[in-house]
């Protein structure tokens, strides 16, 4: 088995039609654990959701970290976390009737020592894969035009039309107790994932996405593109996009297993990290 190299960058905007951006992102400091979050309930709650969940994934990454030697505890250490933050948003909003409609979705990644992604996710913020020229979705919508397209109802051009498309079937926050759908991503040399919000879906399609990025090399030039090119399709949501590259590891004479050191900005972060 090859062993993985990999670096992480996202950047995040409000877009050109909202007052406020209710995404919010995270990446552990051991570049392993990788969170969107897309918050929903209007001005006052949608940015607090998205906010708590996130947090709430970080917290349990720091009380309890995964055993990322081990693929199937690291899935279901995923699907807890997923669990909590949808318990957090869900307490909150529990507590306070001005935020009582809100909740988030979230799509989220936990890289394992065996070259696996642990996906899981709930809402319409999605995972992709570029690999071979394709650009593969790992995720499925949560959502009831989705449900619609699965049952032949619509076509995939009328889904993407449909002024519908974001009616949620589920999220996090608004029960006590969320479905989590769980995708593990064997992953190859070359390979890069994205993890996006809505923001980015409803402006670039899969093919329209690969076409963006595909003369840029770093995760970060990656992040840009895409940016770039929502931005010039009009951007009508807030838009987060977290981009993790994937190359063989060349061994060097220092081997150690720590990050490199990472560079933040207000609206970007990245970093390097080997298997």
């Amino acid at each position: 088995m090859t062993k993985l190299a990999w670096s992480v960058a996202a950047v995040t905007d409000r877009g050109l039609h909202r007052s406020e951006n209710q995404d919010n992102f995270y990446i552990s400091p051991d570049m392993r654990v990788f969170v969107v979050a897309d918050g929903m309930g209007g001005l006052k709650g949608g940015a607090r959701a998205s906010k708590l969940a996130v947090d709430a994934v970080e917290a349990h990454w720091k009380q309890n970290p995964p055993d990322f030697s081990d693929r199937e505890a690291t899935q279901q250490w995923l699907v807890d976390a997923v669990a909590n933050a949808n318990q957090s948003v869900f307490t909150a909003a529990s507590q306070d009737e001005s935020v009582q409609n809100m909740g988030t979705t979230i799509v989220a990644g936990v890289q394992t020592e065996a070259n696996t992604l642990q996906i899981a996710h709930v809402g319409d913020s999605r995972a992709y894969l570029i690999r071979d020229g394709k650009t593969i979705v790992l995720t499925q919508d949560h959502s009831v035009v989705m449900e619609m397209v699965l049952k032949g109802q619509l076509t995939p051009e009328q889904f993407k039309n449909s002024p519908f498309r974001h009616y949620l079937t589920r999220c996090v926050g608004h029960s006590g107790k969320v479905e989590i759908d769980r995708t593990p991503v064997e992953l190859h040399p070359d390979d890069l994932i994205i993890l996006s919000t809505d923001g980015l879906s409803a402006v670039l399609d899969e093919e329209q996405i690969f076409e963006e990025m595909k003369g840029s090399i770093t995760p970060e030039e990656i992040c840009e593109a895409l940016l770039k090119s929502t931005l010039d399709g009009g951007a009508p949501d807030n838009v987060t996009i977290l981009a993790v590259k994937y190359s063989a590891h060349i061994e060097k004479d220092d081997k150690s297993d720590k990050p490199k050191k990472k560079k933040e900005k207000e609206k970007e972060k990245s970093g390097d990290r080997t298997g």
